[in-house]
């Protein structure tokens, strides 16, 4: 991925200056929306190192993650948020993460941990099959 190329989080923002930032820990980031964009973009480089530290210390798994690099994601659709902000010490984040042959539904739970935010735990949606084949967000 080029400095110029846009973030796979959907925004329309160079991947350096959007979730390259979190991912390289160069800044934080500053809402559970954000965070949960960033991790769909460690999803999609494959960054199980990022998502590993951005995974709250109490769910977050003690095996090593294995991503499927097999995996073609397609797009992130944020379908709402509550909490999450800079005034909040929780919140949640419902999108939907497109890959080739189907989607994720989820709602996302985030929380503050020293004043950063961290993935807690993902609720699934009219989840089909996916399940088998990742943990979660």
């Amino acid at each position: 991925m080029t400095p110029r190329t846009n973030c796979p989080c959907g925004l329309p923002t160079p991947y350096d200056n959007c979730c390259g930032r979190y991912h390289s820990g160069t800044a934080a980031a500053p809402t559970a929306e954000a965070l949960m964009r960033s991790r769909y973009s460690a999803f999609v480089r494959l960054d199980a190192p990022y998502l590993l530290r951005s995974w709250h210390p109490r769910t977050r798994p003690a095996e090593p993650l294995e991503l499927d690099p097999g995996m073609r994601w397609t797009g992130l659709e944020i379908l709402g948020t509550s909490g999450g902000s800079a005034f909040h010490s929780a919140g949640t984040v419902t999108f939907r993460a497109s890959y080739r042959g189907g989607a994720i539904h989820e709602r996302s739970r985030f929380e503050r941990v020293d004043g950063a935010w961290v993935y807690v735990d993902g609720e699934f949606l009219d989840q089909p099959d996916y399940g088998a084949r990742m943990s979660s967000s």
